[in-house]
């Protein structure tokens, strides 16, 4: 009987589980991602904890080091594990990432965190950042070591959906010199279903 209740309220929790879509803008760049929570699939999954997803960013010489007409698009598989701290609106994240550009690819390992304001009773604020690395060992083809982190701010303007500002640094390092591949600062929307 225990394990019967057990079961049917996991079904019930992973119920609200949320799949998330995300695009952020500039000018001159183009940002697109989604994740998945493994939750809706799995009902031995508890929600909200385990993501993959992918992500890509067209970005162009604005804002970052490569010459002009060089720069091409990047690409990222990512999977992420996170809980929250205790009962805290604190939120820690461990990571892992493939990401690939024309002759780079690494494996950056990283952590995340998110941390919901306690001044967002009528509209629900969140403050996220992330860190990601990538030493030699697990960078592959041109690329020395990679070095990603990004800091956000989200407003929850509607039910389930945000809009976010943020800033996102992405250093790709080639074995010949070091790059960096995109240092802006973004605006753009958050759903999740």
């Amino acid at each position: 009987m225990l394990k019967k209740l057990s079961l049917i309220s996991a079904s019930a929790i992973s119920a609200f589980a949320m799949h998330t879509a995300e695009i952020n803008v500039n000018d001159t760049d183009l940002e697109i991602g989604a994740k998945l929570d493994i939750a809706q699939f799995n009902n031995t999954t508890e929600p909200d904890t385990i993501f993959t997803g992918v992500r890509f960013l067209h970005a162009t010489d604005k804002n970052s080091d490569f010459a002009k007409g060089t720069i091409k698009d990047f690409y990222e598989l990512n999977f992420l594990m996170k809980r929250e701290v205790s009962t805290s609106p604190l939120a820690i994240g461990l990571g892992v990432k493939l990401n690939h550009t024309e002759s780079f690819t690494t494996i950056p390992l990283g952590v995340e965190l998110s941390y919901k304001l306690p001044a967002g009773d009528v509209i629900p604020l969140y403050l996220s950042g992330s860190l990601y690395y990538a030493p030699e060992v697990l960078s592959m083809e041109n690329a020395k070591n990679f070095l990603e982190y990004r800091v956000s701010f989200d407003m929850e303007v509607i039910e389930h959906g945000n809009i976010t500002v943020g800033y996102r640094s992405i250093q790709t390092n080639y074995v010949a010199r070091d790059m960096s591949y995109n240092k802006s600062a973004y605006i753009g929307f958050k759903f999740a279903f």
